[in-house]
């Protein structure tokens, strides 16, 4: 099967923070890619600009290198690609906070076409781009900005980052990117919900039992360790990726698939989350293991009281979810690379096949990575004679195998960047969004921060640390496991 690809209009794009990791290992393969599939136009451009003395040339090398870490397999883009989209490239040297390269910046800039700054920088440097950006005359009607997480360390500096965008972008200007909204099978979660009828009627608290969201790393935070310093679990993920995931499972169907529509009813789920007690969290820290070194060795601090595992519970205060709980998981070192959404539903009201049928629950996995796709745990007969007994099944599809095994599934910055450049707003958050799951996580790292208790040991390569375990049981549930 190939995919129907819809080509963008001609556009500049900036990179600031071009040589950083972000900007080679996601940004530069997935232009890439959009280039060899003939969605980038050839007039398109791409400028990196960082505060490396680098000249165009030797910035395409970095790239060429880039691109090769990148790319492997049959589905890479061919080599006379490469060539051809590193010769869209160029490169300025500038200074954030200084005045070096702007007006070389703004020459290199064309005044016909959309122009789209991508802030691959530490949130620190936005205000500085962004002052800089008006003061040079460098925003156009054809603005855009793109903005990566962290956005903001709590919901009053969230506020202040809005409040100083908002200074110089329009809302619709500005695109804050989470990533996983990206990913194919996310979107797919809202085909399967919304053009489809048969889920949305057992949608609901009536039918659906409990909902579990995992997000699992066997990666530890490797060079990482002076971001996850100040962030930690919590921040680095739960605020942000799966508050996004628990919001496409629980909200309200829009009444078009639009930008607005969408996150005003991504806003209503999290504003209608409920507090999480403290006895609904808990957190842990990878020990050492395999020759590897603990978080805590990681950080350089023995003593630290950061995280790199939380699992919580919540719940929905409202007329369609009110009663089923909502289990939430992230963590690194884990037994697995895994990040699903399991829904479980209730069980039948009654047995026809009596109390000794062995009975297991109906379960709709969307699973995000890796091999990304659906399954549906359902009861069928298990064949042969002697009396009806019951065997659970999985209805299994993976979107490679069903939409044709040499379909390559974009990555999900694939999608995003394009999306900026047409001007699509959908699967990016709001400064009203970003505000309101500050102001629901806060609360729940203030608890943290106010206990003396560590986060609980765990070993590398297992599902975290057992008292995440009692979250469940105490409902009379258990987690799925991972892998």
């Amino acid at each position: 099967m190939v995919a129907r690809v819809i080509p963008v209009e001609p556009f500049d794009l900036v990179v600031f923070g071009a040589t950083g990791d972000l900007a080679l290992r996601k940004i530069m393969p997935a232009l890439c890619c959009r280039f060899a599939d003939g969605q980038m136009p050839p007039d398109a451009r791409v400028i990196g600009a960082a505060r490396g003395t680098l000249g165009a040339d030797a910035f395409r090398e970095e790239v060429a290198r880039a691109l090769d870490e990148a790319f492997s397999g049959a589905d890479a883009p061919s080599p006379g690609c490469r060539r051809a989209f590193l010769q869209l490239l160029d490169y300025v040297t500038l200074d954030a906070r200084g005045d070096e390269g702007w007006p070389a910046l703004r020459d290199a800039l064309r005044g016909d076409v959309v122009r789209a700054f991508y802030f691959s920088v530490a949130p620190g440097l936005f205000g500085a781009l962004a002052e800089r950006l008006e003061r040079w005359q460098l925003i156009t009607p054809e603005t855009r900005i793109v903005a990566e997480k962290p956005f903001g360390h709590d919901l009053a500096s969230a506020r202040e980052l809005n409040a100083m965008l908002a200074r110089h972008f329009d809302e619709t200007q500005i695109y804050r990117i989470d990533h996983y909204l990206g990913k194919e099978t996310v979107q797919n979660l809202m085909a399967v919900r919304f053009a489809n009828i048969l889920f949305e009627p057992l949608w609901n608290a009536r039918f659906v039992d409990h909902v579990q969201i995992t997000v699992a790393e066997t990666m530890g935070i490797g060079g990482r360790a002076e971001y996850y310093r100040q962030t930690g679990a919590m921040r680095d993920m739960v605020q942000n990726h799966l508050m996004q995931l628990l919001c496409l499972i629980a909200m309200e169907p829009p009444h078009r698939f639009e930008p607005d529509a969408m996150r005003d009813e991504k806003l209503k789920v999290i504003r209608a989350l409920d507090p999480v007690a403290p006895g609904d969290v808990v957190r842990g820290q990878y020990d050492a293991g395999d020759g590897a070194p603990s978080f805590a060795e990681e950080l350089g601090d023995p003593g630290t009281m950061t995280e790199s595992y939380v699992a919580l519970r919540t719940g929905i205060s409202n007329w369609r979810w009110k009663g089923t709980p909502f289990y939430l998981r992230t963590g690194k070192r884990l037994r697995r690379r895994v990040s699903e959404i399991a829904v479980t539903f209730r069980d039948p009201p009654h047995s026809i096949f009596g109390e000794d049928a062995r009975w297991r629950e109906n379960v709709l996995v969307i699973r995000l990575q890796p091999d990304e796709g659906m399954d549906l745990r359902v009861m069928i007969k298990e064949p042969g004679p002697g009396g009806m007994r019951l065997k659970d099944v999985a209805l299994d599809m993976s979107f490679a195998e069903a939409l044709g095994g040499d379909l390559r599934i974009p990555d999900a910055y694939e999608r995003l960047i394009m999306d900026v450049i047409r001007g699509n707003q959908t699967l990016f958050m709001r400064s009203d969004e970003v505000e309101a799951a500050w102001a629901w996580t806060d609360p729940v790292i203030e608890g943290f921060e106010a206990t003396d208790t560590p986060p609980a040991p765990y070993a590398p390569g297992s599902d975290g640390p057992a008292g995440a375990g009692d979250l469940l049981r105490r409902d009379g549930r258990q987690w799925r496991e991972i892998g």
